[in-house]
């Protein structure tokens, strides 16, 4: 029986990937030698590289056209960049390169948005949706930009008392959607989405609030549900529900024309991943166009807004194995360089799974591991209870170094662990590496930050 790391991955998933293929014993992603990067930063490290933004967004913007061209639809097809995945200056700039439109939570989003348009990133005919609750502060700040002229700049009404504050500090004429509550999952323990207005109240706060007024125009209905696009009977009928309601607000709504499908398509966190994306967006756009036919309906216009898928797979953490732990006859634990709970939040808080693999000694034994991280908290740790397969690395051998990288890990991780602020234990943040392409099509690094400096952290603390 062969028991070589090499042979176990190569045996059990379908490997060398697009982004992952080894050369002598050491693993490459994207093409990049991590290798290379470990030596001229250490770790623990993450890396961001940035044409992976890019492919994805050309991937799902080619896809979305061809299954409009393939089924006639009559829509057209708007990608938005949901803002919250990874606020970052470098991914939004990498983002903008591809004609794309924006999707903002909260009003912090908005003095970014000012921003990129005074550096001559954007202009104002930017599709901007605004989601999320809107307190007083985010209603501001999407009036002045409306007044402002970012002509394109739609709040998603999530509650029928945010019309006040449009109505009475709007001067000229303000773009509106509308959040559908969605319901959530049957195993769900809510009902109803607390987000959104619900299906029954939105034709009669159209006809009382918004018809006629002066001010408003309803453009948009807005549908997401927690569990992403996949093909499942829970989406298809939320999916139903929610172009119904489109069309019955059609028949008396003329400006309305574009529904917002929200974000959810799914990025791989195994190497046995397996999504058929077109099939899934060509059914999307068969479905919306088969629904809007049986109610005599023009087709919307369709946006979506894609965060993780955006900006997931650009992202790895890389750690080294500092020491080796053999607390029982059955428990093995290989103890990293960090933390999970500060560096990849998402392990320990939802048991979120991130592709894992060895970076190095690929030509090695391999064996059974838990991981641990460094912090004294009973949850700081990564192993079969959080991934569907047993986690495998080589043997470790003593005074030679195994590295290891978790990878896809570029939406969300660092606003949930705090970036640059106060973290578990005061484990510091790590360096944080950015790789791009030049015009010529060779690597380049830039270290974005240096590793947290105790400095730093104890004057966030008062001292």
């Amino acid at each position: 029986m062969q028991s070589k790391y090499n042979d176990l991955i190569n045996q059990s998933f379908d490997f060398p990937q697009e982004e992952f293929n080894v050369i002598d014993n050491e693993l490459y992603f994207n093409g990049i030698s991590l290798m290379d990067i470990i030596k001229q930063y250490g770790t623990p490290l993450k890396i961001s590289y940035l044409p992976k933004i890019s492919q994805q967004i050309q991937k799902a913007k080619r896809l979305f056209n061809v299954a409009i061209a393939k089924s006639d639809y009559k829509g057209t097809y708007t990608y938005c960049y949901c803002t919250k995945s990874s606020h970052f200056r470098f991914v939004l700039e990498e983002a903008l390169k591809n004609d794309i439109h924006l999707e903002t939570s909260s009003a912090f989003d908005i003095p970014i948005i000012k921003t990129l348009h005074q550096e001559g990133l954007i202009n104002k005919d930017i599709y901007i949706i605004c989601n999320g609750y809107k307190r007083p502060l985010y209603a501001q700040y999407i009036t002045e930009l409306v007044n402002e002229g970012f002509s394109n700049c739609v709040p998603i009404l999530d509650n029928k008392n945010e019309l006040n504050f449009y109505e009475k500090n709007i001067k000229g004429k303000i773009k509106l959607g509308i959040r559908i509550a969605a319901q959530e999952e049957p195993d769900n323990e809510f009902y109803t989405s607390r987000l959104g207005i619900n299906y029954k109240d939105i034709r009669s706060f159209y006809v009382d609030r918004i018809k006629g007024h002066p001010k408003f125009e309803l453009k948009m209905l807005h549908f997401f549900i927690n569990t992403g696009i996949r093909d499942t009977t829970y989406y298809w009928s939320e999916l139903t529900k929610c172009i119904n309601v489109y069309c019955q607000l059609k028949k008396i709504c003329p400006s309305l024309d574009s529904l917002d499908i929200g974000g959810g398509l799914p990025i791989k966190t195994s190497l046995a991943f397996n999504y058929d994306y077109e099939y899934m967006i060509e059914q999307i756009i068969d479905h919306i166009k088969k629904v809007c036919e049986e109610n005599n309906s023009p087709e919307p216009n369709i946006f979506t807004e894609f965060g993780s898928y955006t900006v997931g797979e650009s992202g790895a953490v890389v750690y080294s194995i500092v020491d080796q732990k053999h607390q029982n006859d059955n428990e093995i634990w290989n103890m990293i360089d960090s933390s999970f709970i500060t560096t990849l939040p998402d392990t320990w808080g939802i048991k979120q799974k991130f592709v894992l693999l060895a970076i190095n000694n690929w030509d090695r034994d391999y064996e059974t591991v838990n991981l641990g991280g460094l912090t004294c908290d009973g949850e700081d740790y990564y192993n079969t209870e959080s991934e569907d397969n047993q986690i495998f690395l080589p043997k470790l051998v003593k005074g030679q170094n195994q590295y290891i990288g978790f990878f896809h890990t570029g939406a969300y991780q660092e606003s949930i662990g705090g970036y640059g602020g106060i973290q578990h234990c005061l484990i510091p943040a790590p360096k944080h590496v950015i790789i791009d392409k030049d015009k010529e099509g060779n690597f380049t690094t830039k270290l974005f930050a240096k590793e947290q400096s105790y400095k730093s952290m104890l004057k966030i603390l008062g001292y």
